[in-house]
């Protein structure tokens, strides 16, 4: 039976994060770019002034029942930013060479209009609560913005999502807590188990608000933490970091046969995993994030989703952007036999920062990032599966209650087993969410378009 559901799984995942869907994906973000007049680069000082900027200011703590503009991206962060940043690029540049890194850019690049489109509709048909609470999310603009005949793709959104926490937000992040756990402090699987599920029912059960002021401090320390160790790693090997950038162009239009193999065939190996690990990192065109900002307290679609640009930026140009030239600089993927000399990809990840680092002090900033990464997409990826399940129930609080025990139930079942095949069927799950995501994307592109005008007065 397990054998026969792997089987199905994997014809359906090859579809779904196949040439087609990755095509469809970044062919939205163009067609974004283009509907909005490049707004990533045409209003760049803007975008700058309005999120970076705004970090260092101090901030109004009354936002009711809501987050903070920046509690709401540091929750979507939160859910995006995982192990997929570490493991999932450091996989992509040894199975596409390093001109998967390029493809990997020019994904974010057209990422960033389709992840402020996702925002601007968030917000714009979000509804309001009695206590004045904010919920929304794709599901929400599929239905009010496509209309009622819409309504089963916004079911169908809800209901894929709502699966997917248990797995990619769950499982499979609880499994890397449990093993880099183990790895560094000795810590058996199931104390780390109990341990994060009294973190997670603690954070979780307190509510959106609770959710929202930790991430807001935990997502900018393990970035920071991440992004400084990064940078120290290539410090190191400053002098080779021009070879690294050249290759990764020079890779990304490479037409030479791979092993005897079709001829250009390199570039497209590369385009596909570029493209792939790109959209899986900073989830551009799934909806997730848009849930987490539909909360903010912020009154002006545009104005919360020049946030959502600025997170495709953190997570794919920053942080994925360190790992992939990490990898690169070390040297460690042309290892013959590849990716099969390593248990994991964290594992090649932990060798690559090795190969750099003195002793084993690579590995155990790894496996600290790991950890910090996969604790905070457990948290984001609780309220995104809390709203997908609030949607499904007609907001039956009983129905939510009974999801966040769930959840926090199965993380600790997580800790303790691989969660493989849970992990391949949501990865799958997660890639379908995209499919009602696009089409209400596409169809409502005029209102994001109107909005933008609107906001920016062009």
């Amino acid at each position: 039976m397990v054998e026969k559901i792997t089987e199905i799984n994997d014809v359906i995942n090859a579809f779904v994060w196949g040439p087609v869907m990755l095509l469809l994906l970044v062919g939205t973000g163009v067609y974004l770019t283009c509907r909005t007049g490049f707004l990533q680069i045409r209003k760049a000082p803007f975008i700058f002034k309005n999120t970076i900027c705004t970090l260092f200011r101090k901030r109004d703590k009354n936002h009711g029942n809501n987050l903070s503009p920046f509690q709401a991206v540091a929750t979507a962060l939160a859910g995006t930013v995982g192990t997929g940043n570490i493991a999932g690029v450091t996989g992509a540049v040894f199975v596409g060479g390093p001109g998967a890194v390029f493809w990997m850019w020019v994904s974010a690049f057209f990422g960033m209009c389709t992840k402020y489109a996702e925002i601007v509709l968030a917000i714009r048909y979000r509804i309001t609560e009695a206590d004045g609470t904010y919920k929304g999310g794709p599901m929400y603009y599929i239905e009010k913005g496509l209309g009622k005949k819409w309504k089963p793709l916004a079911v169908a959104f809800a209901l894929l999502a709502g699966i997917a926490a248990f797995g990619v937000g769950n499982i499979a992040q609880a499994s890397e807590i449990g093993g880099a756990m183990q790895s560094l402090f000795g810590l058996k699987p199931m104390i780390t188990g109990v341990l994060l599920a009294i973190l997670l029912a603690v954070i979780t059960l307190g509510g959106v608000q609770r959710i929202g002021q930790v991430t807001a401090y935990l997502v900018p320390f393990m970035a920071l933490f991440y992004i400084l160790a990064g940078l120290a790693v290539i410090v190191l090997r400053i002098s080779d970091v021009p070879a690294a950038l050249a290759l990764i162009f020079k890779s990304a239009f490479s037409f030479q046969a791979v092993g005897g193999g079709v001829f250009g065939y390199a570039i497209l190996l590369a385009m596909r995993q570029g493209f792939a690990r790109g959209v899986f990192s900073n989830e551009a065109g799934l909806g997730s994030a848009p849930i987490a900002h539909a909360a903010s307290s912020a009154q002006e679609p545009a104005e919360q989703a020049v946030w959502g640009i600025f997170e495709v930026f953190v997570d794919t140009i920053i942080i994925c952007t360190i790992t992939a030239l990490t990898v690169i600089l070390s040297g460690v993927y042309t290892m013959p036999g590849g990716l099969d000399n390593f248990v994991s990809n964290g594992a090649a990840a932990a060798a690559a920062f090795n190969a750099i680092l003195p002793g084993t002090l690579g590995g155990k900033i790894i496996n600290l990032s790991i950890i910090f990464f996969s604790i905070t997409t457990l948290v984001g990826w609780s309220y995104y599966g809390e709203r997908c399940w609030g949607y499904l129930t007609g907001e039956n609080q009983r129905a939510i209650l009974t999801f966040k025990i769930i959840y926090v139930i199965v993380s600790l079942l997580g800790t303790i087993g691989s969660g493989t095949l849970m992990w391949e069927l949501t990865d799958t799950l997660n890639g379908l969410m995209a499919i009602p995501n696009l089409i209400a994307l596409l169809l409502l592109s005029g209102v994001v378009v109107k909005i933008t005008k609107e906001y920016f007065k062009d």
